[in-house]
């Protein structure tokens, strides 16, 4: 299939009504993106596809589906352009299926296609069940992947009927599986059963808490850079930063988000971005689509910064610490351009780690990252 072939399953954009019939600044966004508008526009040069996907109705029979991605548009393509390195087309919204299945079908396909074409995806959602066709786009490719979701709540409740609340149930447990790990950051425990966690610690995933990510975000980058799924859920942030999210007025500020954001822009390995939950008759003055918006600024940020990165195999580009931990004879690479870290395991591959790793290393303790790693291998 090619690019032209999905034209029967994507609506175009209104750029002018996206502008609020103002029109875009030469120094906006929205001046500069590939869009979908009267025809398909040549992606070959770009560094992140949009499409947006407003199915709504794993989140219950209310809802069908939503303008929520073009209110996130609205106020994304408003923003200054900075990152002129970063190409950024917009192949507008997926649409809506006749039943949910065909909702996931169409996204499913409009993202293999552009993973296969090599293109770093970002999904404007939709309820967070449209995760599950995320995932099986690396599926219908054969691929075992990591993912790492941020949500107030871990998404297994069993006793629901609601897809956007148990979704994960087909990701840990469908077959064929192609999950080799799974992160979840940002978890409020009041909100787990205890057991849940249990239950996730056996399977060999990792869950952080809110508040202790709050402590040291720098450590979710490790888990970010290594995964090829990212699937955010604007519930894991404050009330106060996102007004449209009634569940919890705990979680992540606005910042924070954009961190996380920034992360998953930066990672080559990061494939796939899903901002999901929106609801935009629930925002106040459009301020949970700012805050959005925001973020996704955040992703072209980490592309950016991402594009300065060395290859692992430029080692002149990387300054290498060589030690045995725990009679472990081990490496650890620091890139000078980034700063960041990568930590060999027993194989010989590299994984990557952060400078607590290290640290934990040098007092020949075994950091928890590279044990999981190994255990995972």
């Amino acid at each position: 299939m090619s690019l032209h072939s999905l034209q029967d399953f994507l609506e175009p954009l209104n750029m002018a009504m996206l502008s609020e019939d103002e029109g875009f600044k030469d120094t906006q966004l929205g001046r500069h993106v590939l869009a979908y508008e009267e025809e398909l526009p040549d992606i070959e040069e770009a560094d992140l596809v949009i499409v947006g996907c407003g199915e709504m109705r794993g989140m219950g029979m209310q809802y069908t589906s939503t303008d929520a991605p073009d209110k996130i548009r609205t106020a994304f393509y408003s923003l200054f352009y900075w990152h002129t390195q970063v190409k950024v087309a917009d192949l507008g919204n997926i649409k809506t299926g006749a039943t949910l299945n065909d909702s996931y079908a169409a996204v499913k396909m409009v993202v293999t296609e552009l993973l296969q074409m090599g293109k770093k995806v970002l999904i404007l959602g939709g309820g967070h069940d449209i995760t599950i066709p995320q995932y099986l786009s690396y599926g219908a490719m054969n691929k075992i992947v990591d993912a790492v979701v941020v949500d107030a709540k871990i998404d297994l409740d069993m006793e629901t009927v609601l897809p956007a609340e148990q979704f994960l149930v087909e990701m840990f447990t469908g077959i064929p599986n192609h999950l080799k790990h799974y992160s979840h950051i940002g978890f409020q425990s009041y909100f787990m059963h205890p057991d849940m966690l249990e239950t996730i610690d056996k399977l060999g995933f990792d869950c952080y808490r809110v508040g202790k990510v709050k402590e040291a975000i720098e450590e979710m980058e490790p888990a970010i850079r290594n995964s090829e799924i990212f699937s955010f859920d604007i519930a894991a942030i404050q009330h106060a930063h996102a007004p449209a999210n009634l569940i919890t007025p705990n979680g992540f500020n606005g910042e924070e988000a954009c961190t996380l954001m920034q992360y998953a822009g930066m990672s080559h390995t990061c494939t796939t971005i899903g901002l999901y939950g929106y609801l935009p008759q629930q925002d106040q003055h459009n301020l949970t689509a700012k805050q959005q918006a925001h973020m996704l600024w955040y992703v072209l940020d980490g592309i950016y910064r991402g594009k300065q990165e060395a290859e692992l195999a430029d080692r002149n580009d990387f300054n290498e610490f060589t030690m045995a931990f725990a009679e472990v004879e081990t490496a650890f690479l620091q890139s000078k351009r980034t700063g960041r870290w990568w930590m060999q395991l027993h194989d010989g591959n590299y994984v990557a780690c952060s400078y607590r790793d290290y640290v934990t290393a040098c007092n020949n303790d075994i950091p928890e990252r590279w044990l999981r790693a190994v255990e995972r291998s």
